[in-house]
This record gives C-alpha cells, sequence and structure tokens, in this order.
C-alpha cells in the first residue's frame, strides 16, 4: 500500500531468514538486521533489481513486544500502554546486488497512548481485531483514537515504512523518482 504512493511498478516477495533475536542483542540491532538481511536474501536472487527490506519492531520499557495473537493478551498489552510511551523501530535496508549498493536508514517514532479506560480497550478490540498487530492496535485506522501524540520524522513510519527515507535511498540508488 505505502509503496504505490510512488507510482513505479514493484514486487513484493517475503525472504526466508531466520528472525530470531540472538543472545544479547539489542531491539536496534535486530531490527536493523533483519531488514538487511531480508534485502539481501531478495538481491541474491535479483541481483540487478533495487531491492528494499524492512522490519519493525515496538519496544516498551526495553523490551520487545509481540504481536499480541488473542484478545486477552492484547487487553493486557494495552492496558500497559495506558499513559505510557512505546517506541516503535522501523528499519529500511535498500539493495542492489549488480550496483554494490547498500543504504540502512532506521526511523523512531514514539506513541503515547492516551489514558485508556477497559471499556474503551474493549470497544477498540471488538471494533478492530488487531491482533496480529504489535502493540495490538492498527495506526493507520481506528487504533489513532488510542493516541494522545505520536513524534517521529516520518508519519508514514509507523505504518510500516518510512517513505521519506525511502525515496532518498531509491534516488540514491539510481531510480528515478520527483
Amino acid at each position: 500500500m505505502l509503496l504505490q504512493r510512488f507510482g513505479i511498478p514493484f514486487e513484493c516477495l517475503s525472504p526466508a531468514i531466520d528472525e530470531n533475536c540472538r543472545s544479547d542483542e539489542k531491539p536496534i540491532d535486530l531490527v536493523v538486521r533483519l531488514a538487511s538481511e531480508k534485502a539481501r536474501a531478495v538481491s541474491n536472487e535479483n541481483p540487478r533489481s533495487i531491492i528494499i527490506g524492512s522490519d519493525q519492531l515496538a519496544v516498551f520499557k526495553d523490551r520487545i513486544i509481540g504481536k499480541p495473537g488473542s484478545h486477552r493478551m492484547a487487553v493486557e498489552q494495552l492496558s500497559s500502554f495506558s499513559g505510557q510511551a512505546v517506541e516503535f523501530l522501523t528499519a529500511v535496508s535498500v539493495q542492489c546486488r549488480a550496483s554494490g549498493f547498500e543504504e540502512q536508514h532506521i526511523d523512531t517514532t514514539r506513541v503515547r497512548f492516551r489514558h485508556l479506560h477497559r471499556n474503551e480497550i474493549e470497544r477498540y478490540l471488538d471494533a478492530e481485531k488487531p491482533y496480529d498487530c504489535a502493540g495490538a492496535f492498527k495506526a493507520e485506522s481506528l487504533g489513532i483514537v488510542l493516541f494522545e501524540s505520536i513524534s517521529s520524522e516520518d508519519p508514514t513510519a509507523l505504518i510500516g515504512l518510512p517513505l521519506i527515507r525511502t525515496a532518498a535511498m531509491l534516488r540514491n540508488a539510481g531510480l528515478r523518482l520527483p
């Protein structure tokens, strides 16, 4: 959805990489490594193509927050976020094996949740069922009502890909964008 804004043809591929956290790996190092490994895996199979790899992690109190997977876990996540801030680390790696181009960027988006009451959380979860989303919300949809504020260099980073920096990296790789 986000890449369509550029108006250029593209294909989405899912690389088979190990996404497990290494021992003592910090969240920022993990997200950058995963974005780079995803791009590299696809670039190895498509050496003349410009490849974008990306990954995102939610971090709350120095702990990686996963996808809740269930209603009960989503309630727990959102309840713990009430009145608190969660950071979303979004890494992007643009690579082209044939030219040797590789550039990376990390965007940190800080989401401050407003004070949430249990009935608000329940209504939100009933409406959107975001059980497959890290942090138990969809910022591009109704989840925005849960926030007090968002701070980021790029408003699209929270949705999954920082388009401002991605466009700059694609231009650096030789792609013609306006």
